[in-house]
Protein backbone atom coordinates (compact mmCIF):
# COMPACT_ATOMS: atom_id res chain seq x y z
CA UNK A 1 0.00 0.00 0.00
CA UNK A 2 1.39 3.65 -1.19
CA UNK A 3 0.74 6.30 1.51
CA UNK A 4 -0.83 8.67 0.00
CA UNK A 5 0.05 11.29 3.08
CA UNK A 6 -3.43 12.86 3.80
CA UNK A 7 -3.86 9.95 6.72
CA UNK A 8 -0.90 7.67 8.00
CA UNK A 9 -2.15 4.17 8.74
CA UNK A 10 -0.86 2.36 12.66
CA UNK A 11 1.50 0.27 10.59
CA UNK A 12 3.08 3.35 9.22
CA UNK A 13 3.37 5.06 12.43
CA UNK A 14 4.97 1.93 13.96
CA UNK A 15 7.52 1.93 11.89
CA UNK A 16 6.64 -1.95 10.37
CA UNK A 17 7.11 -2.14 6.50
CA UNK A 18 4.23 -1.53 4.29
CA UNK A 19 3.37 -2.05 0.79
CA UNK A 20 5.18 -1.33 -2.58
CA UNK A 21 5.46 2.36 -1.53
CA UNK A 22 7.77 4.45 0.53
CA UNK A 23 7.46 6.23 3.34
CA UNK A 24 9.67 8.71 5.54
CA UNK A 25 11.23 6.39 6.92
CA UNK A 26 12.15 4.35 4.47
CA UNK A 27 13.59 7.61 2.31
CA UNK A 28 15.36 8.29 5.57
CA UNK A 29 17.20 4.83 6.11
CA UNK A 30 18.34 4.83 2.44
CA UNK A 31 19.61 8.91 3.22
CA UNK A 32 21.47 7.50 6.26
CA UNK A 33 22.92 4.43 4.23
CA UNK A 34 23.73 6.18 1.36
CA UNK A 35 25.89 8.58 3.45
CA UNK A 36 27.30 5.67 5.82
CA UNK A 37 26.40 2.35 5.08
CA UNK A 38 28.66 0.89 8.45
CA UNK A 39 25.92 2.34 10.78
CA UNK A 40 24.90 -0.26 13.49
CA UNK A 41 21.09 -0.70 13.11
CA UNK A 42 20.80 0.39 16.48
CA UNK A 43 23.12 3.87 15.39
CA UNK A 44 20.32 3.73 12.22
CA UNK A 45 17.50 3.38 14.35
CA UNK A 46 18.10 6.25 16.16
CA UNK A 47 18.76 8.84 13.49
CA UNK A 48 15.78 7.59 11.56
CA UNK A 49 13.52 7.48 15.15
CA UNK A 50 12.37 3.66 15.28
CA UNK A 51 13.24 1.35 17.80
CA UNK A 52 15.92 -1.37 16.31
CA UNK A 53 13.92 -4.21 15.34
CA UNK A 54 11.40 -2.58 12.68
CA UNK A 55 14.72 -0.38 11.68
CA UNK A 56 16.12 -3.87 11.10
CA UNK A 57 12.80 -5.22 9.34
CA UNK A 58 12.74 -2.44 6.93
CA UNK A 59 16.23 -2.36 5.42
CA UNK A 60 15.78 -5.89 5.13
CA UNK A 61 12.46 -5.25 3.04
CA UNK A 62 14.66 -2.22 1.18
CA UNK A 63 16.96 -4.63 0.26
CA UNK A 64 14.41 -7.60 -0.96
CA UNK A 65 12.35 -4.94 -2.94
CA UNK A 66 15.42 -3.85 -4.64
CA UNK A 67 16.03 -0.77 -3.61
CA UNK A 68 19.32 -1.31 -1.90
CA UNK A 69 21.28 -3.51 -4.06
CA UNK A 70 24.42 -3.83 -2.25
CA UNK A 71 27.00 -2.67 0.32
CA UNK A 72 30.94 -1.46 -0.47
CA UNK A 73 33.50 0.66 0.21
CA UNK A 74 34.28 3.63 -1.61
CA UNK A 75 37.96 3.50 -2.91
CA UNK A 76 40.57 6.44 -3.68
CA UNK A 77 41.74 4.79 -7.08
CA UNK A 78 44.58 7.39 -7.02
CA UNK A 79 45.62 6.22 -3.81
CA UNK A 80 45.66 2.72 -5.04
CA UNK A 81 47.33 3.84 -8.18
CA UNK A 82 44.94 4.55 -11.40
CA UNK A 83 45.56 8.14 -11.67
CA UNK A 84 43.66 7.88 -14.55
CA UNK A 85 40.01 7.91 -15.66
CA UNK A 86 38.87 7.51 -19.31
CA UNK A 87 35.57 8.27 -20.60
CA UNK A 88 35.38 5.68 -24.07
CA UNK A 89 32.22 6.05 -26.63
CA UNK A 90 32.50 2.89 -28.13
CA UNK A 91 30.24 2.18 -31.26
CA UNK A 92 29.80 -1.19 -32.10
CA UNK A 93 29.79 -2.24 -35.88
CA UNK A 94 26.37 -4.51 -36.04
CA UNK A 95 23.47 -3.47 -33.53
CA UNK A 96 22.07 -7.03 -32.97
CA UNK A 97 21.01 -8.84 -30.17
CA UNK A 98 24.30 -11.54 -30.15
CA UNK A 99 26.73 -9.18 -31.18
CA UNK A 100 25.55 -6.83 -28.45
CA UNK A 101 25.13 -9.29 -25.78
CA UNK A 102 28.78 -10.48 -26.53
CA UNK A 103 30.25 -6.80 -26.33
CA UNK A 104 28.19 -6.60 -22.99
CA UNK A 105 29.98 -9.89 -21.72
CA UNK A 106 33.34 -9.12 -22.83
CA UNK A 107 33.21 -5.29 -21.04
CA UNK A 108 30.99 -6.76 -17.32
CA UNK A 109 34.32 -9.40 -17.59
CA UNK A 110 36.86 -6.47 -17.88
CA UNK A 111 38.42 -5.07 -14.37
CA UNK A 112 39.72 -1.93 -16.23
CA UNK A 113 36.00 -1.15 -17.04
CA UNK A 114 34.00 0.51 -13.59
CA UNK A 115 30.75 1.18 -15.71
CA UNK A 116 29.04 0.82 -18.62
CA UNK A 117 26.37 2.50 -19.95
CA UNK A 118 23.96 2.06 -23.09
CA UNK A 119 23.76 5.63 -24.88
CA UNK A 120 20.95 7.66 -27.20
CA UNK A 121 22.94 9.53 -29.97
CA UNK A 122 26.31 8.89 -31.34
CA UNK A 123 27.86 5.89 -30.36
CA UNK A 124 26.35 2.36 -28.84
CA UNK A 125 28.46 2.16 -25.00
CA UNK A 126 29.63 4.71 -22.98
CA UNK A 127 32.47 3.18 -20.61
CA UNK A 128 34.48 4.82 -17.36
CA UNK A 129 37.68 3.06 -17.64
CA UNK A 130 40.64 3.09 -15.08
CA UNK A 131 44.23 2.65 -15.67
CA UNK A 132 47.61 3.17 -13.65
CA UNK A 133 48.39 5.55 -16.30
CA UNK A 134 48.40 7.01 -19.88
CA UNK A 135 50.72 4.40 -21.05
CA UNK A 136 49.17 1.48 -19.40
CA UNK A 137 45.55 2.57 -21.20
CA UNK A 138 47.17 2.38 -24.28
CA UNK A 139 48.37 -0.59 -23.98
CA UNK A 140 44.86 -1.81 -22.67
CA UNK A 141 42.94 -0.68 -25.65
CA UNK A 142 45.46 -1.89 -27.95
CA UNK A 143 45.39 -5.66 -26.57
CA UNK A 144 42.08 -5.78 -25.03
CA UNK A 145 39.40 -2.54 -26.44
CA UNK A 146 40.43 -2.87 -30.61
CA UNK A 147 40.18 -6.91 -30.24
CA UNK A 148 36.87 -6.86 -29.06
CA UNK A 149 34.58 -8.45 -31.56
CA UNK A 150 31.98 -6.04 -33.72
CA UNK A 151 33.77 -2.56 -32.41
CA UNK A 152 33.75 -0.36 -35.08
CA UNK A 153 35.12 2.74 -33.57
CA UNK A 154 36.53 4.49 -30.10
CA UNK A 155 36.86 7.76 -29.16
CA UNK A 156 38.22 8.69 -25.31
CA UNK A 157 38.35 11.29 -23.08
CA UNK A 158 40.79 11.45 -20.33
CA UNK A 159 39.28 13.13 -16.68
CA UNK A 160 41.54 16.01 -15.99
CA UNK A 161 40.51 16.83 -12.60
CA UNK A 162 37.06 14.72 -10.57
CA UNK A 163 34.42 17.63 -9.16
CA UNK A 164 32.03 15.12 -8.16
CA UNK A 165 32.10 11.40 -7.90
CA UNK A 166 30.42 8.43 -5.94
CA UNK A 167 27.86 10.67 -4.81
CA UNK A 168 24.26 10.01 -3.37
CA UNK A 169 21.27 9.80 -5.08
CA UNK A 170 19.11 12.36 -4.49
CA UNK A 171 16.43 11.78 -2.41
CA UNK A 172 14.13 15.22 -2.25
CA UNK A 173 11.47 13.76 -4.72
CA UNK A 174 10.84 11.26 -2.23
CA UNK A 175 10.36 13.29 0.73
CA UNK A 176 6.89 15.04 0.34
CA UNK A 177 6.14 11.19 1.30
CA UNK A 178 3.91 10.81 4.64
Amino acid sequence: MAISGKTRSAEAESGEPHGAGLDRYDVAILGELQRDARLSNAELAQRIGLSAAPTWRRVRWLEEQGYITGYRAELNRRKLGLGVLAFVRLDADRNNAEATQALEAAMRAMPEVVACHYISGAGTFELQVVATDLDAYSRWAMEVLFRLPNVKDVHTSFSLGEVKAGAELPLTHLRGRA
